[in-house]
């Protein structure tokens, strides 16, 4: 765990464990209902339903109403779709390997309102020439809006890839005000 802190560069985005318990709860944000889930005490996945890369249930998996990390991302959420959150503060263990979360990391630092392209992402994370690799581990982020993948862009200023739809990428970035010119690819 010590080393994997090291590479992202903070504790908070961190591996959990084999055999820990995972739980779950349902969010009807304004963009469709949520699947967030959750170890004892990190966030693991935060999901559209239906999108493109949904887990589904795991029969292991505990649905849980009284979860206090769950509880809590819920409201950050609420607060977030609301205009008044701008950062969570929410724990996070995303589960990749090491490139894949190194650039989740990297896209935690993109602040809120703005917009970074592919290529610049590559750069961030010292793989210049991956911009392709950094897009599929976009792609992949299992925990979207917190860990925010939407905040990507083509290098041309168009909305590509979002595994919860394009639609969803461009009212997120609305909601941010992000300061780009709106072109979706087919």
């Amino acid at each position: 765990m010590a080393a994997l802190a090291r590479l992202c560069g903070d504790a908070s985005l961190e591996f959990i464990g084999a055999g820990m318990s995972q739980y779950y709860r349902y969010y009807d944000s304004p963009l469709g209902q949520i699947l967030l889930t959750a170890s004892e005490i990190k966030l693991t996945g935060l999901h559209f339903v239906g999108e493109k890369y949904y887990p589904g249930i795991s029969a292991e998996w505990r649905l849980e109403k009284e979860h206090t990390l769950l509880n809590s991302t819920m409201v950050q959420l609420a607060e977030y779709f609301s205009g008044t959150r701008k950062q969570f503060d929410v724990p996070l263990a995303p589960q990749g390997t090491d490139f894949q979360r190194q650039v989740w990391k990297s896209l935690t630092a993109l602040p809120y309102g703005t917009t970074a392209t592919y290529g610049q992402l590559a750069v961030n994370v010292g793989s210049p020439k991956a911009v392709r690799a950094v897009g599929a581990a976009n792609g992949r982020n299992p925990i979207s809006i917190i860990v925010p993948c939407h905040r990507v862009i083509g290098a041309d200023g168009s909305l590509t890839g979002y595994a919860g739809g394009l639609a969803r990428k461009q009212s997120l970035l609305q909601l941010e005000s992000a300061k780009i010119e709106f072109r979706l690819t087919a």
